[in-house]
């Protein structure tokens, strides 16, 4: 049996079960640990815990549902993009995502604590529809996916209140657009 189950996508999986043991260990001190290493607000920048959280934000979750919402998204595209775009640049899109998200709800939301993979998610299921991109062309799932998921972002934005970061959501998703169009352009300028 061991043999038959596959760590198909390593950067993805290990994602998800980081998340999964921080989500354990915020409940087992009582969210302490979310607030000091898993989720993004201002704080000054000598500080290095400013610099541990900017990243680690994403593997925070509130709780087991807002960890589940966002890891059965993450488990059905993660892998498909990862093995579109290779390890090394998944890891790397997920980490500059992280840091993106956090310095802008830093900067534009002083009050207010970021967590969660919800920009990676969306980073993703951007991702996930320019995977066939390649020679110039924009695929047409592309511009659906910006209508139907980015509209719907800026929509609630702008008239939900809610305790979603929606604008984590565009970035995210503008961060897929940008890492598709440079890896896309970078493959065709190589042919």
């Amino acid at each position: 049996m061991k043999k038959r189950i596959q760590y198909n996508s390593p950067i993805i999986l290990t994602f998800a079960l980081l998340s999964l043991g921080t989500l354990l260990l915020n409940t087992l001190t009582g969210g302490v640990t979310n607030a000091l290493f898993f989720s993004v607000y201002r704080s000054s920048w000598a500080n290095p815990l400013t610099y541990i959280r900017l990243f680690g934000h994403v593997l925070g979750h509130a709780n087991l549902q807002h960890y589940v919402n966002n890891m059965m998204m993450l488990l059905l595209l993660g892998p498909i993009v990862e093995e579109r775009y290779g390890s090394g640049r998944m890891f790397g899109m997920i980490a500059i995502t992280a840091a993106v998200t956090g310095l802008i709800n830093m900067v534009l939301f002083p009050g207010t604590a970021l967590l969660g993979a919800s920009g990676v998610v969306f980073l993703l299921i951007v991702l996930s529809s320019m995977v066939g991109f390649s020679q110039g062309r924009i695929p047409l799932t592309l511009i659906l996916v910006m209508i139907l998921y980015l509209g719907q972002e800026v929509y609630d934005g702008l008239f939900t209140k809610d305790n979603v970061s929606h604008l984590t959501h565009i970035v995210g998703g503008l961060c897929g657009c940008a890492f598709g169009f440079l890896t896309g352009r970078k493959e065709t300028e190589r042919t």
